[in-house]
């Protein structure tokens, strides 16, 4: 399981900057997602790790081989990388295994061929025509072409964009199980929150041609680095408070912090991190309900504070909150505190 390094890489056309200083450390066997909003450089960043791009700048290594860096540049079929583009770019007019075998070159073996297409589930598939195959089955062959070769690494380009929901849901869990398999470190590009945090199990978020964050799903949802990052993941509530001594003071409670950290702070709470009900902890706040959003299994219960500050709490689909109810709010579950830049004093809910 080789392990994948970028440092520094940088990438212009003309004069917009799709690649500006990225950096990224992936242990071998990681499966990762590259995660940011459309034009971030995502795909880019892909193209220069699998060397279909040339980076103007930084150095790419897979296993601890130099693929790019100044004086280096290694074509992309010798750099033992697998690609998975977003079309899928299948060859009509090959069969299953045909398609497959393509990846291995001339006299390519029969019994590699059959053992990837057993590794994705597609066996008895081998003689059919790829325009017969569904979506995901289509994916599945893209995904067995690109393990054919035994790559060190595994890159794939926004998988499942083209699938509808239901599907798009059950392929991730297929392609995350089959790469398992394979036992080959694995980077797939997303621009889905939700997609992201489900299959990876490192996240690295992307802003403007860069990693703004890397860690596991986990810390990158619940410890965001930036208010970018935290508004970018998810729902989130912004809280004015004041640091001191080692711990935080803000409308919906009091809780320890890092030392270290001192007056004016912005508490980043999501808002199922928002507990609420007729009574609660002394340091709770007095609420008001305003509005209520249901979706069946939950509940997103708008809140209007003392201050007049507006919050959600995120709650099961019960007991039900209806508008004018008064309630005490406070926090229950992950937060983040950030100093608090100046141009942001004062500010609320983003």
């Amino acid at each position: 399981m080789s392990s994948l390094s970028c440092t520094g890489l940088a990438k212009a056309f003309g004069v917009v900057r799709a690649v500006d200083d990225f950096t990224l450390e992936l242990e071998g066997g990681t499966i990762a997602a590259l995660l940011g909003p459309s034009g971030c450089g995502k795909t880019t960043a892909l193209r220069l790790i699998a060397g279909l791009e040339r980076p103007d700048a930084g150095t790419v290594t897979v296993g601890g081989r130099e693929l790019a860096g100044p004086g280096t540049f290694v074509a992309p079929e010798r750099r033992r990388i697998g690609v998975v583009f977003q079309d899928y770019a299948l060859f009509p007019h090959h069969d299953v295994a045909g398609n497959v075998a393509y990846a291995l070159g001339r006299g390519a073996d029969p019994a590699r061929v059959r053992e990837v297409l057993e590794l994705v589930g597609l066996g008895e598939h081998g003689a059919r025509p790829v325009h017969e195959l569904s979506g995901g089955q289509q994916q599945r062959v893209a995904l067995a072409r690109a393990l054919a070769p035994t790559p060190e690494l595994i890159l794939l380009d926004e998988p499942f964009s083209n699938l509808d929901a239901g599907l798009r849901e059950r392929l991730r869990e297929e392609v995350r199980e089959i790469i398992r398999r394979a036992g080959v470190t694995a980077l797939f590009v997303t621009h889905d929150q939700a997609e992201a945090l489900s299959i990876a199990e490192t996240v690295a978020v992307m802003r403007d041609g860069r990693v703004e964050q890397l860690g596991t799903p986990e810390e990158v949802y619940s410890r965001p680095a930036s208010r970018w990052v935290a508004g970018f993941l998810g729902e989130i509530e912004v809280v004015p408070g004041e640091a001191a001594d080692g711990r935080v003071g803000c409308e919906l409670g009091s809780f320890a912090v890092e030392p270290g950290l001192e007056g004016p702070v912005d508490v980043l709470v999501r808002p199922e991190s928002v507990a609420i009900a007729i009574s609660g902890p002394e340091r709770a706040a007095s609420a008001e309900v305003i509005g209520r959003k249901f979706y069946g299994h939950d509940q997103l219960v708008e809140l209007r504070l003392a201050s007049g500050q507006v919050v959600r709490s995120r709650r099961l689909g019960f007991p039900a909150w209806h508008p004018g109810d008064r309630v005490r709010a406070w926090v229950d579950g992950p937060t983040d505190v950030l100093p608090r830049a100046p141009a942001e004093a004062g500010a609320g809910r983003q």
